[in-house]
């Protein structure tokens, strides 16, 4: 019933992650979103897929969408239960930038940072 007053973010995104996402939408025309999954694999059991959903069409039902009016990101039902709660940021260091992922639902990680374990 709250639901449909109250929309309830399910993780958190940085401001500066909400920059790098616009970017990539404005350097990318015609993508609707960016996209987030969590497959299967890695070194920990599970990774973090980024991508983009072409069309709003491309996204099911149950997806989740973060959409703040000049950027977008879309997570899939299934990944969703191993995304929510988390915080994702962008990082810029010297030697290259990328987006961290503080998952709070995740028992462990591998050197890389691009794989977990639940």
């Amino acid at each position: 019933y709250y639901g449909r007053y109250f929309k309830m973010s399910l993780f958190e995104i940085t401001d500066e992650a909400k920059n790098q996402i616009e970017k990539l939408l404005e350097k990318n025309p015609g993508k609707y979103a960016v996209s987030l999954a969590v497959l299967g694999g890695g070194c920990a059991g599970f990774k973090y897929d980024w991508g983009f959903a072409d069309t709003k069409e491309a996204v099911g039902d149950g997806d989740h969408i973060e959409d703040w009016h000049t950027g977008r990101v879309v997570v899939d039902e299934t990944s969703m239960m191993y995304v929510a709660g988390t915080k994702i940021d962008w990082i810029e260091e010297t030697f290259g930038s990328q987006f961290e992922i503080s998952n709070p639902n995740s028992s462990s990680s591998c050197g890389c940072g691009e794989s977990f374990g639940i």
